[in-house]
């Protein structure tokens, strides 16, 4: 199995209120469309923030569900 790696797919400026604009060739590579919602995940190096992560929301939920689901029926149903 091949390594994932990080790759800079777009550089984008950000306006005086805080938002900025995803290139048109980057939505459409990741699936983005008006309305969908993108969770900011940071990560940390020696505590400080080194790089962001824009995930889709309902992708970040369905992995949660998928890993803790299982645990969490196991829990209920022990409890």
């Amino acid at each position: 199995m091949a390594a994932g790696r990080c790759e800079v797919t777009a550089v984008v400026g950000v306006d005086g209120r805080g938002q900025m604009v995803l290139p048109k060739e980057t939505r459409e590579r990741f699936g983005i469309h008006a309305g969908d919602k993108l969770a900011v995940a940071a990560w940390n190096r020696d505590g400080a923030p080194c790089c962001l992560t824009l995930l889709k929301v309902d992708e970040l939920a369905e992995a949660v569900r998928r890993t803790y689901g299982p645990v969490l029926q196991e829990l209920l149903r022990t409890g």
